[in-house]
């Protein structure tokens, strides 16, 4: 791991092709429709703003966007696109990094608010977007449901893709909450293996670190679709607001 954390120079340039499913136009439209009506023609602050999959369109809509990201690999990535250098950026932790003025909505898409490993960390996550956003603002994070319920009983690991070159495969600590997902290739004929860690969260975890923040519980549904949010869902899109007094 470098400067750009798990997201180096190699990441970034295949990143996009190798989450193209999220890169749909149906799939983006329906979190900048979410996103933009938020935003309210206020600004919009970007956690983890990657190579620009939701900003770029979100700013096409004309909301000033502004992203923060720790990988200069994946922000250089985001320059090159079309509209690309119109974008602020702030390098650093999402967590802890701060950008000037306030915003009307922040949000935090695709699971990456697992990406911060420890619950005190993704504490302070809530913390720094409530003192970036305006009254009446709204926090958004997508993000999955943890997948206990795919571990077969008395085991840890959760294998997602074997293939002759590939192999991928989760691994859970039900005690922490802290998991990994591992990739074993072969490339040249050579083994290469990766492991990036995360911590899963349930709701009712990410509401108490939203009240911590001073934010409260607006919105929840099942995608961005608006779908209700129930047992069987698998993820969550989630608002949550700063009062207004």
């Amino acid at each position: 791991m470098d400067q750009d954390g798990y997201f180096g120079e190699r990441v970034a340039a295949e990143y996009d092709d190798a989450s193209a499913e999220m890169f749909q136009p149906e799939v983006v439209g329906a979190a900048v429709d979410v996103l933009a009506e938020l935003a309210a023609g206020g600004r919009a602050l970007e956690l983890g703003i990657g190579t620009g999959r939701i900003a770029l369109p979100l700013a096409r809509r004309g909301v000033q966007v502004h992203g923060i990201d720790l990988s200069r690999a994946m922000v250089a990535q985001l320059r090159a696109k079309p509209g690309g250098d119109a974008i602020g950026v702030t390098i650093g932790d999402f967590a802890t990094a701060r950008v000037g003025g306030t915003f009307s909505v922040a949000y935090l898409v695709f699971n990456t608010i697992m990406n911060v490993t420890t619950q005190e960390a993704q504490v302070e996550c809530f913390r720094n977007v409530a003192a970036h956003l305006e009254p009446g603002g709204c926090f958004v994070i997508e993000v999955m449901m943890p997948q206990l319920r795919r571990l077969p009983p008395g085991q840890t690991v959760v294998p997602y893709h074997v293939s002759p070159t590939r192999w991928a495969f989760d691994v859970y600590d039900v005690a922490t909450q802290e998991t990994s997902s591992n990739y074993v290739e072969v490339v040249d004929g050579r083994g290469e293996y990766t492991s990036i860690p995360f911590r899963y969260v349930w709701p009712a975890e990410l509401d108490l670190m939203a009240r911590i923040a001073g934010l409260r519980l607006r919105e929840r549904w099942e995608g961005w679709n608006r779908a209700p949010f129930n047992h069987e869902s698998d993820q969550h899109v989630s608002v949550w607001e700063k009062p207004t007094a």
